[in-house]
């Protein structure tokens, strides 16, 4: 189901026109539960989204530009107005991927009502497509109150970065037979309350089949099993933008290390007057 097409970049570089256009949409990923594994990676300006979109079937503004572009410790200082800023961004340059936006902490979790305020503003001010959270039975009814009001939802179970503080740390999820139960029990509940589809974040493999099989739409892995319905990483940890990643993160580039060279060559053409040179700079008309 892999769609390609070409950009017109003739007119605006910010704003290329694909030819055709065509986004996919919630039904669309809901139907490839069990079938061709769904792309997914995170997005937080418009230019990522550019390059990233012909590619992917959907696009996460995740709260993790908490750490990737603010430098901050966790996620749990992330505000709403970063997420739709950023959120308004990553639509603006995608015209295939459906897009997800990730709800702060604090955004959603006292209230179905406060969820609802928090998503439909998400959804107003960046057209995206649908949002994430975090949390397992404890937030299906928010689940159920979100989708039976039009706000297509995406779930998170397994490793939750919100609730760090409570787990005690980025450690693998479901090694014991309790944590196993619950975190199936997470994903069933949200998915009947009415998830188009959940994410599973640091399971241990044999659970992340269990909860693959236990739910009717599809399971997106981080840190899980390649039996998932599809995978999403953060993008800078597998382009390699980082010296440290986790686990379960495979770097298909060195981005860091391109990055430093071209600017170590950069630099030196500064500092030996090579650059700029007479291609780069504007000369008198005859």
């Amino acid at each position: 189901m892999s769609t390609t097409f070409t950009l017109d970049t003739s007119t605006s570089r910010a704003h290329p026109t694909p030819v055709p256009m065509k986004r996919l949409t919630v039904p669309a990923i809901q139907a490839r539960k069990g079938k061709e594994p769904i792309v997914m990676l995170t997005a937080y300006t418009a230019r990522m989204a550019q390059l990233l979109d012909p590619h992917c079937d959907m696009l996460l503004v995740g709260d993790s530009l908490g750490q990737v572009i603010y430098g901050l410790p966790s996620t749990l200082a992330v505000t709403l107005d970063m997420m739709c800023a950023h959120g308004a961004a990553v639509v603006r340059g995608s015209y295939h991927s459906v897009v997800i936006i990730d709800m702060p902490f604090g955004s959603y979790e006292a209230s179905p009502e406060q969820a609802f305020a928090s998503a439909s503003r998400i959804m107003a001010e960046t057209g995206a497509a649908g949002v994430k959270l975090e949390g397992g039975e404890a937030m299906a009814p928010t689940v159920a109150f979100l989708t039976q009001r039009g706000i297509p939802v995406v779930g998170h179970v397994g490793l939750t970065p919100q609730a760090v503080n409570m787990l005690g740390g980025y450690g693998a999820r479901g090694r014991s037979n309790e944590e196993h139960a619950k975190i199936v029990g997470d994903a069933r509940a949200v998915a009947e309350a009415g998830a188009f589809a959940v994410v599973a974040e640091g399971v241990i493999e044999p659970l992340a089949r269990t909860i693959v099989g236990e739910v009717s739409c599809p399971v997106i892995g981080i840190g899980a099993s390649a039996d998932c319905d599809g995978q999403v990483l953060v993008t800078e940890d597998m382009l390699g933008m980082f010296e440290r990643t986790p686990r379960f993160v495979k770097k298909f580039d060195d981005m860091a290390g391109r990055i430093s060279a071209a600017v170590e060559t950069y630099a030196k053409d500064v500092r030996s007057r090579a650059f700029p040179g007479v291609e780069q700079t504007y000369q008198p008309k005859p």
